[in-house]
């Protein structure tokens, strides 16, 4: 049973995931057409500002998920009954924070925005935009946790997908018909609030919940903890768009959000790969069998660090030829911006290198130690993007960006090698610098290769050639540093193939 949930988790994320990048690629590309980039530009940086409440959520879903654990083992539908109880509270009142906060946005934001839409325009596109905001917190998010605890998270994933594909259909025929965006986006919130309100009869008829059940003690413990980490991941995340909202332009912010949905869609689905590494190291960290805990760990820490480096290797080559053919044809704003995109490119690198010591972080559940690290990284985003995004715009947010993600990987590595793994930090230097080499020797390979004909088919084939040169020299550089891991997974690799051919 346990493996059937597991492969349908599995395939269901991952169809979501693709979904998702497809869909985020089609309706993008649609509204820069069809309204333009001031536009296209007003709606992300609206989006960011209604993700900013997700600042106030302060990591309680995390532990909410971490809670329902063992009274779903248990069947203890009282005790399951009280955290669902106790965790909608919490979202109702935050669902209420959000309404003001949106009233609040109304008359503020169209004052400090840079941009020439009028005051009802931009009042009205927020208020259509935020209707699936509310919902998910008022009704969605603890549902969505439980089936997550309970293993049928494939449940709220196959709704997400279908949701996604019926407002990426809905709104291709809204905006043929050449209806405003005001129309598209309201169409868009009460698509997706039909979600919660799926999921939320899905668990009224599946679960034997009390809505109404009592307690006297508070049934989600350490409901606090992993504040530092929940505020810095907002920060990092949203830091940049609202900056660029408030002291560049809505073109800029557009300009943020094409490169965003290539490197985020690439993030997302090298993190949705990631999610069985923390329970393992977790497990091992519990049982305190720290040679195994080394070894799994030196496994893991090789595996991100070489597929974030052929992964966004292959995006950082490939990433400015893409833009020219997505934003072929669109003229208002200059799409191809090669620093910026090496610079937000090796930004979002960091952040998929950092996961094996942030994921060791996590599963030792070393959360008040390090703290500081992650308030640090985020001060560090917004001072230096603030600053720098006066005088070089995009590049500057990209800069600030890239030091906060450069200082915690940093400091986490050394942190882990002195109070967990406890093995020498030459460990980690010897990691970045065959890093530094596949990429070096990748680029130099690669960087003289051009589009052909600015067409997707085109971007096709240089990105087959691409990834296969970055194959090609990853495998010999690191089998000469790492021989005996590249000759492990070889054997393992013969060995299935054998299997599969007998």
């Amino acid at each position: 049973m346990r493996k059937k949930k597991l492969a349908k988790n599995t395939i269901a994320s991952f169809m979501f995931q693709i979904t998702t990048i497809v869909c985020g690629f089609i309706l993008p590309r649609l509204i820069l057409r069809s309204f333009g980039s001031e536009v296209n530009g007003l709606i992300n940086s609206i989006t960011q500002f209604l993700h900013v409440i997700a600042f106030l959520e302060l990591g309680v879903g995390a532990v909410v998920q971490s809670s329902l654990y063992k009274p779903l083992a248990d069947e203890d539908n009282r005790k399951v009954s009280q955290i669902i109880v106790s965790a909608n509270k919490f979202f109702q009142k935050l669902a209420m924070i959000l309404l003001a906060y949106i009233i609040v946005l109304f008359f503020v934001y169209p004052m400090i925005a840079k941009q020439d839409f009028g005051f009802l325009y931009t009042a009205l596109l927020i208020a259509a935009m935020s209707i699936s905001s509310f919902a998910q917190y008022y009704f969605g998010v603890v549902d969505r946790l439980l089936l997550t605890a309970d293993q049928r998270g494939y449940i709220q994933y196959t709704a997400q997908t279908i949701t996604l594909i019926l407002n990426t259909l809905a709104c291709f025929v809204l905006i043929k018909r050449g209806a405003s965006i005001h129309m598209v986006k309201l169409t868009t919130s009460l698509i997706y609030l039909a979600r919660p309100l799926f999921l939320h009869w899905y668990v009224n008829h599946n679960y034997h919940i009390n809505r109404r059940i009592k307690y006297d003690k508070e049934p989600i413990e350490q409901k606090w903890n992993g504040v530092a980490q929940h505020v810095a991941a907002v920060v990092l995340d949203g830091t940049d768009n609202i900056v660029l909202t408030i002291f560049a332009s809505m073109s800029a912010v557009s300009i943020y959000s094409v490169y965003n949905l290539v490197l985020a869609g690439v993030k997302q689905l090298f993190l949705s790969m990631t999610n069985g590494f923390q329970s393992l190291i977790g497990e091992l960290w519990a049982k305190q069998e720290l040679e195994e805990l080394r070894k799994t760990f030196g496994w893991t820490e090789w595996v991100l660090h070489t597929g974030t480096v052929f992964v966004f290797g292959c995006t950082g080559v490939l990433i400015l030829p893409f833009v020219r053919v997505y934003t072929n044809g669109i003229n208002d704003a200059n799409y191809v911006q090669p620093l910026f995109a090496f610079l937000i490119t090796l930004a979002n690198a960091g952040h998929c290198l950092r996961l094996p010591y942030n994921i060791m972080i996590l599963a030792a559940g070393h959360y008040k130690q390090t703290q500081r690290n992650y308030i640090v990284a985020a001060v560090v985003n917004i001072v230096i993007s603030v600053v720098m995004v006066w005088r070089f715009g995009l590049v500057g947010v990209a800069i600030g960006t890239l030091a906060a993600i450069l200082y915690q990987t940093v400091w986490m590595a050394v942190y882990d090698s002195r109070n967990l793994i406890k093995w020498p930090v030459r460990n980690f230097i010897k990691q970045v610098s065959v890093d530094v080499m596949c990429v070096f020797v990748g680029v130099l390979c690669t960087f003289k290769l051009g589009l052909h004909r600015v067409n997707y088919f085109s971007w096709v084939i240089l990105s087959i050639e691409v990834a296969f040169i970055w194959l090609v020299t990853m495998g010999i550089i690191n089998t000469i540093f790492y021989r005996d891991r590249m000759k492990k997974i070889f054997n393992t690799s013969v060995r299935i193939l054998s299997r599969k051919s007998a």
